[in-house]
């Protein structure tokens, strides 16, 4: 795209490939699953108008950047490294960190482990949740018992793989455009079986939301045929070793401007608990709800994701 430059650079013992535009402070954008740093194309660009240098990496185990084999190299420890090593490798003592999805989760465990090199915070779509009471696989075991629930069909290594890799562009076309596979109470979910898979039971949409072009399609398609799902899916895999390793997220406060923006239609506010937030995030902004949007929303709603985040920069203290 032009206005985008790219790079490699090497973090933490791997190479992450870096998508980024314009100069000014840097604002770090972390994508989620399973995703690229394409997620923010719009962003990338309004971000450098606005006099911000805005950097996009492809997590590990996404597109051009590295993607070890190894399960536990996805854990939040390893994830945090890589961006705190990225800022040292840009040469710079600070940044913003922006994420949706996994990245809001690793966006948020960066303001919170390491204040002293990302001195504000932007979450979309996943709220900050501090530690779980539980190691998350057993409290998800308590609250779905026998049902279908897509975090724990993702805990098998190689069963999602095959899945979604036996037609990715299918499987990306119904991720992206609307499958309820995240959604545990919609009624597609609710009638699987417990061996039953993510796109069990959804047909493929005919039609594309305006958001979405057949182009995007085509690019989230051959970045995941190069990378398969492992590394993403292995993300997942490692939430219960998150929970072991990181106990201090149990008390650690973010103290540093906060903002956080999810979809109205996002099956993930039912997972929100955003007045449990304030707990954990006392500066947090007033969140912004999109009205009619769903979980994706920098690319659905890009215009207002941009403003939102360039009025927050704007705010933050010189």
């Amino acid at each position: 795209m032009a206005g985008i430059k790219h790079r490699t650079v090497e973090t933490n013992g791997i190479h992450l490939h870096l998508a980024e535009a314009g100069e000014g402070p840097l604002v770090l954008l972390l994508h989620g699953w399973p995703e690229s740093w394409y997620s923010w194309r719009h962003q990338l660009l309004a971000l450098a108008a606005a006099g911000y240098h805005a950097v996009a990496p492809d997590v590990r185990g996404y597109g051009q950047s590295d993607k070890p084999r190894e399960i536990e190299a996805y854990s939040m420890k390893h994830l945090m490294a890589d961006f705190v090593g990225l800022l040292d490798a840009l040469g710079e003592k600070t940044a913003v960190v922006v994420g949706h999805d996994w990245g809001s989760a690793m966006a948020w465990n960066l303001a919170a482990l390491h204040p002293d090199r990302f001195h504000a915070v932007v979450g979309m779509s996943v709220p900050h949740m501090g530690r779980t009471p539980l190691p998350p696989t057993q409290l998800f075991k308590k609250v779905f018992g026998e049902k279908w629930f897509y975090i724990l069909y993702f805990q098998q290594p190689g069963v999602a793989e095959a899945e979604f890799e036996a037609d990715i562009p299918r499987a990306v076309r119904m991720i992206l455009a609307g499958v309820p596979g995240f959604d545990p109470q919609s009624p597609i979910v609710q009638a699987r079986k417990k061996d039953d898979g993510f796109l069990t039971g959804v047909a493929a949409p005919e039609t594309l939301p305006d958001w979405l072009t057949e182009e995007d399609i085509a690019y989230f398609a051959k970045e995941l045929a190069g990378s398969g799902f492992r590394g993403g899916l292995n993300r997942y895999r490692n939430m219960d070793r998150d929970w072991e390793e990181l106990p201090q997220l149990a008390t650690a406060k973010i103290e540093q401007p906060a903002l956080f923006i999810i979809g109205e239609k996002d099956p993930g506010r039912a997972f929100a608990p955003v007045e449990a937030m304030k707990a954990l995030v006392p500066n947090l902004r007033e969140p912004l709800v999109l009205p009619d949007a769903g979980h994706w929303i920098q690319q659905e709603r890009a215009p207002d994701v941009s403003a939102a985040l360039i009025g927050f920069l704007k705010s933050l203290p010189a």
